[in-house]
């Protein structure tokens, strides 16, 4: 089941489906309206399918402010109640720096130094949480 399906639409965040994997590319700014639209979206897809994980590559975002930061947090929140996997790719150093300059450290969210490493990444095992903490990948 590979399908590839892409969702152009003026005002949206494109996301493609690779198998059972969600791809989200950021580009520029995200707006308050896009963003929403994004997670609904992201929600309604998952929710619809048997899709297991979401990557979010943000190589293309060269400013991450702290509303960009809360809503890539509370993207990932919602796919992990929906049952499925978020990773942040691509970011770049600067935005990393700027991200623990605001407080900003997310210590539940995933990432990855790029697309291929973050699907590497949602294609492990998935390690049921202990109440010691232990066994998150």
């Amino acid at each position: 089941m590979s399908e590839h399906h892409a969702r152009p639409v003026a005002g949206h965040v494109p996301v493609l489906r690779l198998g059972d994997v969600l791809l989200v590319t950021l580009q520029g700014d995200l707006h308050d309206s896009m963003a929403s639209q994004l997670q609904q979206d992201l929600a309604e897809t998952i929710s619809a399918s048997r899709v297991t994980g979401v990557v979010i590559d943000i190589s293309g975002v060269e400013i991450v402010d702290s509303y960009l930061g809360r809503v890539l947090a509370e993207t990932a929140a919602q796919t992990e109640l929906l049952a499925a996997r978020t990773v942040v790719a691509g970011m770049r150093p600067a935005v990393a720096i700027t991200l623990v300059e605001l407080g900003l450290t997310f210590p539940e969210l995933r990432t990855a130094l790029n697309t291929e490493a973050a699907l590497a990444l949602l294609a492990q095992p998935v390690v049921a949480n202990r109440p010691d903490g232990e066994g998150r990948p």
